[in-house]
């Protein structure tokens, strides 16, 4: 059987405990067996000393925290976790987030997690289904998933900040890439699938480094950068006329680069993507 966790599944006029134990008066369950399984969640999910609070008197976490428990106590198959995050703070969501991993491998219980945070899904789960207008796209471990996405869709949702897309052209020997407009070629051999023609390349932000302008593959125009302390995001758009694409990069934070500046960048052959400019779908 499912058992449903969400965070407003709480009734605010009952206790913690008998918030959790409602489920299991309903089907009748003894009193003794009632006050075990309830006594065991609570010491779980660390409410033991709130549970003749209401849930106005506890925090966000405190109160989400009530709302696994009363699926904790039904002893489930699987649990499914409908969006459990999303009236939180940023900084609860990070806490309750290892929470919730932390849980899930003390129960052992098969989980079934709905998000549209990608970083939850990158972070929580051991198998990612990535659905797209209610098709699974793809599934795969989250890292399977991350370094080699079947579609652009998947990889420009799993990826923060999200990957880099510029039109390209294989070029006639098949030894290279011509990045449309750019003047600049990538010195990669595209996969065997990849027929001549045009072809759409993708990047991740953390796989383009600062070079010299001789080494570079592509430059860029900054127009905004993010310092963000260890790191730094910057925003530009492709030199060379022709699209114009916009690019994001993550360098070092302590990285001087200001707006205005043309920024020289470089990726290994290995962190290039391609994909199908018609379809969307992954090419090798």
């Amino acid at each position: 059987s499912f058992s449903w966790a969400r965070s407003c599944v709480y009734y605010p006029h009952m206790s913690v405990f008998d918030n959790m134990a409602y489920g299991l008066r309903n089907r009748r369950t003894p009193r003794d067996e009632i006050a075990r399984r309830v006594a065991e969640a609570a010491g779980t999910l660390q409410l033991e000393g709130l549970l003749d609070r209401r849930p106005a008197q506890l925090s966000g976490g405190q109160r989400q925290r009530v709302a696994m428990g009363r699926a904790i106590v039904r002893e489930p198959e699987a649990f499914l976790f409908d969006e459990p995050l999303s009236n939180l703070d940023a900084k609860l969501r990070v806490q309750m987030r290892l929470e919730i991993k932390r849980l899930q491998r003390a129960l052992g219980t098969t989980s079934l997690y709905v998000t549209h945070d990608q970083v939850e899904a990158m972070t929580l789960a051991d198998r990612l289904i990535v659905m797209n207008a209610g098709v699974a796209e793809q599934i795969g471990t989250p890292l399977e998933i991350y370094d080699a996405p079947a579609s652009l869709f998947v990889a420009g949702f799993i990826g923060s900040p999200a990957m880099n897309f510029l039109p390209g052209t294989v070029a006639g020997d098949r030894l290279g890439v011509d990045l449309d407009g750019s003047g600049r070629t990538l010195s990669v051999t595209p996969p065997a699938s990849v027929g001549r023609g045009g072809v759409t390349v993708g990047v991740r932000p953390e796989h383009l480094e600062p070079v010299s302008r001789e080494e570079a593959v592509l430059e860029i125009a900054v127009e905004l950068v993010e310092a963000l302390g260890a790191d730094s995001l910057v925003h530009g758009q492709l030199t060379g006329g022709g699209s114009g694409a916009l690019v994001t990069v993550r360098v070092d934070g302590a990285r001087q680069i200001a707006a205005g500046e043309t920024l020289s960048l470089t990726v290994a052959a290995k962190h290039v993507h391609f994909f199908d400019p018609d379809d969307g779908k992954r090419l090798g």
